[in-house]
């Protein structure tokens, strides 16, 4: 075999492998971003420990059907690039969805969370959740509820006690 398809064959096997390894990948159209703009995504993305990638279509096609996500071949039409992340679920789709809202010509394909495989519509919905921080936060005050409440509750009975004995 020559040589140029034994590379190609290697970068088909490395793309493969980051589709089975990512938590996240997102698919986006940047048709229409200035280098600039391009430039200025891929450094919010790089501080978030999302890797993003140019790759030609027929190889990212060939790499889906051997991690087994065909479902994405429809939208692997035009110029594209796919943003990985294999630790946080949410950075990739929360990053590329704030930055889609400032330049609507960034548009957003397709994507795979978790293995499965999701629409447009389920990236933009997973964007839309808050943080792991804020989800925490978010549970840690519904667990100091009761206890502030029966602060309250006790301090108010103190209070009226008080205020018969006085």
């Amino acid at each position: 075999m020559s040589k140029a398809i034994e590379a190609k064959k290697v970068r088909v096997e490395e793309i493969t492998e980051k589709f089975k390894t990512a938590a996240t990948v997102v698919v986006v159209d940047y048709r229409g971003l200035t280098v600039g703009q391009v430039t200025e995504l891929r450094k919010q993305l790089r501080e978030a420990g999302v890797e993003f990638k140019v790759y030609k279509n027929t190889m990212t096609r060939r790499a889906v059907e051997v991690a087994g996500l065909e479902g994405l071949n429809e939208s692997l039409t035009g110029p594209n690039a796919i943003a990985f992340s294999t630790e946080d679920v949410v950075a990739p789709a929360k990053i590329i969805n704030d930055f889609a809202k400032k330049n609507e010509k960034l548009e957003i394909k397709a994507g795979v969370i978790e293995g499965a495989i999701a629409s447009a519509d389920d990236i933009k919905a997973l964007a839309e959740l808050p943080s792991r921080e804020g989800l925490l936060s978010m549970l840690l005050s519904v667990l100091q509820a009761p206890m502030r409440n029966f602060a309250l509750a006790t301090k108010a009975v103190a209070e009226q006690k008080e205020e018969q004995g006085a």
